[in-house]
């Protein structure tokens, strides 16, 4: 028999968009992929330095499990730097991506049937690792009209004796809006801890990314080298929890995972030390795709109240064309052979909407809209 959880697992619709892609394409048929959120950038030079120096150095055996000191060092250093927050090595734990990182903070975190609240739209997977961790997701509901953040006394609503922790994301999976200065605060004020998602920041243009952590200790935060630098094959990210957490988190590690990759872990000290300019680069292109790609989905009648000013997605109201965001998604992958996802994937309150990703080229982005331009007109002619 199989297991009900594993029965009772939801499909990342994204991931499924991309496999009837990978179908069509097989075919011959040409894809312009903006359904992933993936960088479309090689590794900077530095860490691929890095990585063929720790290769040559032999240091391709097991770390510490918490991880490589000096990694969890230039962590230290970076928030140091970036935000003002002292903390040290020891409230670091190194993971082999962000999405262990996840599910070992609610691993300590949570009693089965305890609630952890996130929000609705959100990132497509974080219900899953509630539910898989034995808790229960408890959904708020975010508003266009809010620029999707979270209305604090939405919160405190939904707060009750078994709330374990409140999840928040910031830049945004799928929006790409940032959580204000006073939402941090007065979300920071709930007795509840906050598990603060940063896998965005530094994926910033016209504002200003704010880390939890400047606002409580009572937080766990999730991070890593994925999204920034362009290092998703190799799988690192981090936690960094108040000191008592870790010790128990490192023996669920030691039995899971055992410790992250050491390679990996040596080019993440690159990437902290070196890659700033390589960042700054694909920073300055990233935005320059946002600019024109907004523009674009506004003038195909795609309506966007609030800019996206983080990470690399803007979530378009497509209302207009349908709202069954499901149906709608794969038959612009089908006819126009554009890849988009469909709000339906990221919560009940984004069905209507799609995600655009602008981690392609801009020589491909401009050939999405043109596809989409024709579809629209054609969609339109069908209902006519």
């Amino acid at each position: 028999m199989i297991s009900a959880k594993a029965q009772n697992i939801s499909p990342f619709i994204v991931m499924e968009v991309l496999e009837r892609a990978s179908i069509l394409e097989k075919k011959g048929i040409n894809i312009i992929h903006l359904e992933v959120g993936e960088p479309d950038f090689d590794v900077p030079s530095c860490i691929l330095e890095a990585s063929e120096i720790a290769m040559k150095e032999g240091r391709t055996h097991y770390t510490h499990s918490l991880g490589d000191p000096e990694l969890r060092q230039e962590i230290c250093n970076s928030y140091l730097k970036n935000y003002g927050v002292e903390i040290s090595p020891e409230q670091i734990l190194v993971t082999s991506g962000t999405s262990p990182a996840i599910l070992l903070v609610l691993s300590v975190l949570c009693e089965p049937q305890d609630e952890v609240i996130i929000s609705d739209p959100g990132y497509a997977c974080y219900p899953n690792f509630i539910t898989f961790s034995g808790a229960v997701p408890v959904k708020v509901p975010v508003y266009e009209e809010d620029g999707f953040q979270y209305r604090p006394e939405n919160i405190c609503s939904a707060i009750t004796e078994r709330t374990k922790a409140i999840m928040i994301n910031s830049p945004m999976n799928p929006t790409g809006n940032l959580l204000s200065e006073e939402t941090l605060q007065s979300i920071a004020k709930f007795s509840p801890p906050i598990i603060s998602d940063e896998i965005y920041h530094g994926l910033v243009y016209n504002d200003k990314a704010h880390c939890i952590l400047e606002y409580t200790r009572n937080a766990f935060v999730l991070n890593g080298f994925s999204k920034l630098f362009a290092m998703t094959g190799l799988r690192l990210g981090y936690v960094i929890a108040p000191e008592r957490f870790i010790r128990p988190m490192q023996k669920i590690q030691q039995n899971l995972f055992i410790c992250a990759g050491s390679v990996a872990q040596r080019a993440g000290i690159a990437a902290l030390r070196s890659a700033d300019i390589d960042v700054e680069r694909m920073r300055n292109t990233y935005n320059e795709r946002r600019i024109y790609m907004m523009a674009r989905l506004r003038e195909l009648g795609f309506r966007i109240t609030v800019e996206p000013t983080g990470a690399f997605y803007i979530f378009v109201d497509a209302r207009h064309l349908s709202n069954d965001s499901y149906q709608l998604a794969f038959d612009i992958l089908d006819k126009a052979h554009v890849g988009v996802t469909p709000g339906i994937d990221f919560g009940e309150n984004g069905e209507g909407y799609l995600r655009f990703s602008y981690a392609n080229s801009l020589e491909n982005i401009c050939e999405a809209m043109n596809r989409l331009e024709k579809y629209i007109k054609e969609y339109h002619s069908r209902l006519t």
